[in-house]
């Protein structure tokens, strides 16, 4: 049985900063198992992310207004910025049945809990990794395991603005809409407000 999960708000901070943050702690707990899992939850300046599956050399990633960044999750492109929380999920899958499956479902099943805790209705889809309502891309899933270590996360989109999708192909997805819990018609929201509550829902499935 896993040891209860310990999670931290780290606020605002760069792409580089997390993820430096989140590589060291995978290099050491895939050293030695006694480390706590930890999810980190964060918001970040403005940047696109590139998965394994895709090449920055890519003519969809010039002229980007923000940075971007190759980077050893799942998946294909997406934006992080300001209003958006980020988990990013440090587990010992050894611990936890080595299934990564159950892992990438746990993850989607919290988020669906938190857009409820808001009001809003919200659902995963068979055969497409995330959270939507409808047919609206909610928040956006991918990780990397490295020695049965998970790295990386999620991404909810709580408020603000969502102009930066609109220069790329969100997660390779042709012609979706991207949506945020304020979107969907939620009311005063913040990320520090859905990380806290974020915080409990993951404690418990996690």
């Amino acid at each position: 049985m896993a040891e209860a999960l310990k999670v931290d708000w780290l606020g605002r901070v760069s792409y580089e900063a997390g993820l430096q943050i989140q590589t060291e702690l995978a290099e050491r707990k895939g050293q030695d198992s006694v480390i706590p899992d930890q999810l980190f939850l964060l918001e970040h300046d403005p940047v696109y992310t590139v998965g394994r599956s895709v090449s920055l050399e890519d003519a969809e990633f010039n002229d980007l207004p923000y940075p971007a960044l190759q980077i050893n999750r799942g998946g294909k492109v997406t934006y992080h910025g300001p209003g958006q929380l980020v988990g990013y999920a440090v587990l010992d899958l050894r611990t936890r049945g080595q299934d990564l499956h159950r892992h990438l479902r746990l993850l989607e099943e919290g988020l669906v809990d938190v857009a409820r805790y808001f009001g809003v209705e919200a659902h995963s889809r068979e055969g497409l990794t995330g959270v939507w309502c409808a047919e609206r891309k909610l928040a956006s899933i991918g990780v990397g395991v490295r020695r049965w270590v998970t790295m990386h996360g999620f991404a909810l989109n709580v408020c603000g603005a969502l102009e930066g999708f609109n220069h790329i192909t969100p997660c390779g997805l042709t012609g979706v809409k991207v949506t945020s819990l304020e979107q969907e018609g939620a009311n005063g929201l913040s990320v520090h407000g859905a990380a806290e509550v974020a915080a409990e829902v993951f404690k418990r499935l996690l």
